[in-house]
């Protein structure tokens, strides 16, 4: 474990992250692991975040490659090590940066995984079972068709307060990664799901009113700590439906109808800048992974049902 230098070193780093850069709560939390782990295993071999050296970042990040870490995970540990000291040199505590110089493992390149459309309708026809009563049902409609029409992060989903779609919005305002908002339409389907859902929400808020039980202020109430649904209920809810919907849950996660919504928007003929900004990316060069989703799909319709490649493969 982390002595209380370290600790000290860690709380005021990630404090100033928010103060500064308004870091989202996420991002916050897996620094803030990542740093803890670095520190304990500087600290089993009797270093201190102010002893260590390039070497020794360099030895932690090959302990982590031995553990099975993914590269992405490396990337960010490395991230996290190296704005923590450029944040030790800027309060005195550090004369140098160790982590400065090193390159680190990179992230893998690999393509993100979606779905069809036809899979997608198939979810969204499943949601519409999913559940022991119809309130139950209506909600997970709700949330698929949210989800699909408007390619939320899952954080944003689950956390999107009662006011955000109340009037039958065609757009509502979304609060995402730093605090920073982006309105996002919606489509008909994903109003009629919403109609269909505040119907029960309601009833349950005049419930709560007669019980002197205080109102929800989520558009999906949970009995959690922060009064809405968690992204791991809906995580495992979302598994359930895909089983319903006879697709492996391994295929379907909420990121993955994230893309799916990206992904098909673009084949449909909608402009890189315009799914930058529903997506809430702040670089367009993250949104341009989903042309190369593309490319390889058309690709790999070409290969498979052009009649003179189909008459190649047969010989």
């Amino acid at each position: 474990m982390p002595g209380p230098e370290a600790s000290r070193w860690i709380s005021a780093f990630l404090e100033a992250r928010v103060a500064e850069a308004g870091a989202a709560r996420n991002t916050q939390l897996a620094y803030g692991r990542d740093l803890v782990d670095f520190a304990g295993w500087l600290a089993a071999r009797g270093l201190t975040l102010a002893e260590a050296t390039r070497a020794a970042v360099e030895d932690y990040l090959v302990h982590c490659d031995a553990r099975g870490l993914s590269r992405a995970t490396r990337a960010r540990r490395l991230s996290a090590i190296r704005q923590l000291y450029r944040f030790a040199a800027e309060e005195g505590w550090r004369d140098d940066n160790p982590a400065l110089r090193l390159s680190g493992p990179g992230k893998a390149q690999g393509l993100p995984r979606t779905l069809t459309r036809d899979e997608v309708v198939r979810l969204i026809d499943a949601a519409r079972t999913k559940g022991r009563s119809p309130a139950d049902r209506a909600r997970n409609a709700a949330l698929l068709e949210l989800l699909y029409a408007t390619g939320l992060r899952v954080s944003e989903l689950v956390g999107l307060p009662l006011a955000a779609v109340r009037g039958d919005p065609r757009m509502i305002l979304v609060r995402g990664k730093g605090g920073k908002e982006r309105m996002v339409p919606l489509s008909a389907p994903a109003r009629a799901a919403l109609a269909a859902w505040l119907g029960w929400r309601d009833a349950d808020e005049a419930a709560a009113r007669r019980e002197g039980r205080p109102p929800g202020r989520f558009l999906w109430p949970g009995s959690g700590r922060e009064g809405h649904m968690t992204r791991q209920h809906f995580h495992l809810m979302l598994k359930d439906i895909a089983v319903l919907a006879g697709l492996s849950p391994a295929r379907v996660t909420p990121h993955v109808l994230r893309h799916a919504f990206a992904t098909h928007l673009l084949a449909g003929g909608a402009d890189l800048r315009v799914i930058q900004t529903l997506l809430g990316h702040a670089d367009v060069t993250t949104t341009e992974i989903y042309t190369h989703v593309l490319d390889a799909h058309l690709t790999a319709l070409v290969l498979t049902r052009h009649p003179l490649a189909r008459k190649a493969r047969g010989g």
